[in-house]
């Protein structure tokens, strides 16, 4: 096991697009294991890393280190790469933090920041492969993973179908939730439709706490990829894709993509 690291440096690039309030401002970051519940998501990237046997792992986007530290713990050799200085400290509380090294910043600016990185494998779980909208975003991402990869390593990382709309449940009737948390006693969090314009999708997240009235708001643009362009960004940055399955937590809902580094 590697010595545990300070958190970084910034490993960011001048355009990089800023991380969402969701997650980069501290009362909100505070708040969003509690809000988000049930990561048993997470099983699907701990079953990949068991499988292929990688005892070590980039987690690019890891947020509050759910799974940076799960797999920390159980005894992986763990880099957490994230935007939101905010998330990392958060992370940086959890059982198995202290064994995880954080880096603050894009997977894009990695091969500058932290050369020597061969991971066996690279994880983005959630949201974390929709986030980047633009065509550059994408190919800069994929291209700074490709170089912290060793050869023949893999990537693990899932988008939503777009065919199947998941947007058109982002409304606060169908995504109302609330959450007694410790601290802060009720919190409710929904979300608004804001914009459909694919394949981008604008969406506005609202956390409330009851008792003051008071309410934060972040508001997020997704990127909805088909499966063939996926497909065809990831041959681009010299990635073959081995497997794409279905998402256990939301079958029917997400592609998983597994894909090879080319050695």
């Amino acid at each position: 096991m590697r010595e545990p690291d300070a958190t970084e440096p910034d490993a960011t690039e001048p355009d990089a697009t800023e991380p969402d309030a969701l997650f980069s401002d501290p009362r909100l970051a505070e708040l969003y294991d509690a809000i988000e519940g049930d990561r048993s998501d997470l099983d699907t990237y701990v079953a990949i890393a068991d499988a292929l046997g990688a005892t070590s792992v980039l987690d690019i986007g890891s947020g509050t280190g759910t799974l940076a530290c799960r797999l920390a713990l159980g005894g992986t050799d763990v880099v957490g790469v994230e935007p939101a200085a905010a998330s990392i400290e958060v992370a940086r509380t959890k059982p198995g933090a202290d064994r995880v090294r954080w880096i603050h910043g894009i997977a894009a600016a990695l091969p500058d920041v932290a050369p020597e990185l061969a991971a066996d494998l690279a994880t983005m779980t959630a949201n974390v492969a929709q986030v980047f909208t633009t065509d550059e975003a994408w190919a800069a991402n994929l291209a700074g993973i490709a170089r912290s990869l060793r050869p023949g390593g893999h990537l693990a990382f899932e988008t939503r179908v777009p065919a199947r709309r998941a947007w058109v449940r982002w409304n606060p009737a169908d995504s109302r939730s609330v959450t007694d948390v410790e601290g802060h006693g009720a919190i409710a969090a929904w979300h608004e439709l804001v914009e459909v314009d694919l394949p981008l999708v604008t969406f506005r997240s609202t956390i409330r706490w009851q008792a003051s009235g008071e309410e934060l708001i972040s508001t997020s643009t997704l990127r909805f990829r088909e499966r063939d362009e996926s497909d065809a960004t990831l041959a681009a940055a010299g990635f073959r894709v081995g497997d794409v399955r279905d998402s256990p937590d939301r079958p029917g809902l997400e592609w998983v993509f597994v894909a090879q580094r080319s050695a």
